[in-house]
């Protein structure tokens, strides 16, 4: 079976992207399919930032689709359309050639769903839709909502199958043709678990306004005056690290250290007993996912979509009503308090992660790609 992924780039050290090569790698290596990844605008000397098998084909277009915003409106509109022409027509040039079964594509669905071509195309969400339609954080441009809002009614009617990664995205689907709710995974592998002794809180993530860091602060603030012996370690880069110094050196605000990027964040989960997350969505949160398989309970707002579909709150963590600063301060305090609650919820966290095991998760998309290939044998039969 031929399958190809259609991504804009693979240069940002994401969630998304590291899935995304992981799966190529998995359904090249035990299942035998071809797997092909085009990438559309990735720069031509730039690597991907995850390791990609050797049996996965990596066909990069290198349209520098980013020029636009160099532009004001209404002149990057045209640009924008000019390079949306582009890459449909590479996009379409390079995905004729290859002649796969499944088609999939991802975060700018619109730029290849007029490819006319036999595979069944499946249009993989990694985001809350109503916050990659609506979002100030992803657009602020009033246009481009517009502009993703056509698109995304067009592209309903078009695509065989969407993928989402929680059963909330089926109430904003129920026009597609075919709705799938898959969830990640993390191919992680566990050497030693939390023994959540540590006195240190542990938040990794994008330094970027969506991952919600600035509240962090403000609660960290709150928890670290009751408990001056905590620490809270954050792992991630990004544009948002001088402001968020800034705002803890003004507020006085004690035991905080932004590490930037770690190659060994498996230790760094062992040794923290308490995992924080403050963002203000997200898609799937493979940070949640990877420190319950540590063992780490984590205690995070309950914000579209992804805390919500991992974490069973009061058993292996807490889920904050969104927003709720102060009730954030109090669980977290509570979990600080109470080492044998730490330690009740680590042994369910572990047990809870195993649901999102790689093996079973994967097996979800073979059995997809199968009926949707049964699907065309059939059709092509009648």
């Amino acid at each position: 079976m031929k399958i190809v992924y259609i991504i804009p780039s693979l240069e940002v050290k994401g969630g998304a992207e590291r899935i995304i090569i992981e799966k190529a790698n998995y359904l090249s290596e035990h299942f035998g399919y071809d797997v092909y990844i085009i990438t559309q605008c990735l720069h031509n000397d730039a690597p991907t930032t995850y390791p990609m098998n050797e049996k996965v084909h990596h066909i990069n277009l290198g349209i520098p689709y980013y020029e636009q915003y160099k532009y004001k409106y209404p002149k990057r509109f045209w640009i924008k359309w000019k390079m949306n022409k582009r890459i449909q027509k590479e996009t379409t040039d390079a995905v004729l050639k290859i002649d796969p079964d499944i088609l999939i594509v991802l975060f700018k669905p619109y730029l290849a769903y007029p490819i006319p071509c036999r595979a069944k195309k499946i249009i993989e969400i990694h985001e809350p839709l109503e916050y990659h339609l609506y979002s100030d954080f992803l657009n602020k441009s009033w246009i481009s909502k517009l502009f993703k809002k056509y698109y995304f009614n067009k592209l309903i009617k078009k695509a065989d199958v969407f993928v989402g990664l929680t059963d909330d995205e089926r109430k904003l689907l129920k026009k597609a043709h075919r709705i799938e709710v898959i969830p990640n995974f993390s191919s992680m592998n566990i050497s030693q678990y939390s023994t959540c002794t540590a006195k240190r809180v542990i938040a990794i993530g994008r330094l970027e306004p969506v991952k919600g860091y600035e509240r962090l602060l403000k609660i960290w603030g709150i928890v670290n005056t009751k408990y001056p012996d905590w620490h809270l370690d954050i792992f991630g880069d990004g544009k948002l690290k001088s402001e968020l110094i800034r705002y803890a050196d003004d507020h006085h605000i004690k035991n905080i250290t932004l590490h930037g990027i770690t190659h060994h964040i498996s230790q760094e989960y062992t040794n923290s007993s308490i995992c924080a997350v403050t963002s203000y969505y997200e898609g799937f949160s493979l940070v949640i996912l990877e420190a319950m398989m540590h063992g780490v309970p984590c205690v995070a707002f309950d914000c579209p979509n992804g805390p919500r579909n991992i974490i069973k709150d009061q058993q292996c963590g807490y889920l904050i009503e969104s927003c709720n600063d102060d009730l954030f301060a109090e669980r977290l305090c509570h979990l600080i308090e109470d080492e044998q609650l730490r330690k009740q919820f680590s042994n369910a966290a572990i047990e809870r992660a195993k649901d999102f095991d790689i093996d079973i998760i994967m097996r979800q998309w073979k059995s997809l790609f199968e009926l949707l290939s049964t699907d065309t044998n059939n059709s092509q039969h009648h």
